[in-house]
């Protein structure tokens, strides 16, 4: 495995794994049932992508990505900020499409960077890629 598709598998994990924490620091805030379902469905497909990351990381025996004490806490900080005085379903999904939006944007980042990175690390790029722009899309009918 070179080192562009440990880049783009560690950007996969590192993506993903920010998405997970941010539901899970956001979904007890969540009072709105079918909302609840569509972040749950997200954070199961996030799981998946992010475990298959790791799996191909493993196997090439390369180092994973690891999140440190500080980037975690300043994600469940903002989220708590940003949801200190307002709950409600429209601004958890305005919330969650901006992460997503992020997500995009770095996973996009990074494949541009890594254009040698071998078809199944982009592949699954690709793939997150296109789930985060159907939650953008599904989140939109929150606001």
């Amino acid at each position: 495995m070179n080192s562009q598709e440990v880049a783009v598998y560690r950007e996969i994990q590192r993506n993903t794994e920010m998405a997970i924490k941010a539901i899970e620091t956001i979904s007890d805030k969540v009072h709105d049932d079918n909302l609840a379902v569509q972040i749950s469905r997200q954070a199961l497909k996030y799981s998946e992508l992010h475990n298959e990351a790791a799996k191909q990381l493993l196997e090439a025996k390369a180092e994973p990505y690891h999140s440190s004490y500080f980037t975690d806490m300043m994600l469940k900080a903002g989220i708590h900020y940003n949801t200190l005085l307002n709950t409600s379903t429209g601004h958890i999904a305005e919330l969650m499409i901006k992460g997503s939006n992020m997500g995009v944007l770095e996973m996009e980042k990074v494949l541009h960077h890594n254009t040698n990175a071998g078809e199944q690390p982009t592949a699954l790029a690709k793939q997150l890629l296109d789930f985060e722009e159907k939650n953008i899309k599904r989140l939109k009918d929150y606001l």
